[in-house]
């Protein structure tokens, strides 16, 4: 009996990640409508189509580009300070991002290389956020995890 149950527990351990879906969001976009439309929206949208068909939806979001001033705590003391539009939404946005972190599981992922470059301290950034060496390596390391490439540019 014990074996059936060893037996029954393996097979099922091999077969758990079947109906993972996995995405890689290359987020390279500064404006905000786009932002808040294919990330903020699209992303619980996508969550929750594949979660209606009971399979679970992995998302990665590589942030370079115009992209980083999304994830800025303090836009005071950044290149962001001046962004009228970007001020006005920022706290909003902070709860929004949080949410798609903490609820979603969405891993974000900051270029490191343009971050030093723009002299955005990683204290001034998300707490959830991570960094990578660079964008290319961040995108390079999700697809050889087979992770599906989406632009957001």
């Amino acid at each position: 009996m014990k074996k059936w149950l060893l037996i029954f527990a393996l097979c099922g351990m091999l077969f758990a990640e079947e109906g993972v879906k996995q995405v890689v969001f290359d987020l390279k976009t500064g404006q905000l409508e786009s932002f808040e439309k294919k990330v903020l929206q699209g992303i619980a949208y996508h969550k929750a189509h594949y979660e209606g068909n009971l399979e679970k939806l992995d998302v990665a979001v590589v942030i370079h580009g115009d992209a980083y001033k999304f994830f800025v705590k303090d836009l005071k003391n950044s290149p962001y300070k001046n962004d009228k539009k970007l001020i006005a939404a920022h706290d909003q946005l902070t709860k929004r991002i949080a949410t798609m972190a903490n609820t979603y599981e969405v891993e974000f992922l900051m270029c490191e290389a343009t971050m030093k470059t723009l002299k955005i301290d990683k204290s001034n950034v998300y707490d959830f956020v991570k960094l990578t060496p660079n964008s290319t390596i961040g995108l390079i390391d999700k697809q050889n995890e087979h992770y599906a490439y989406i632009p957001i540019h």
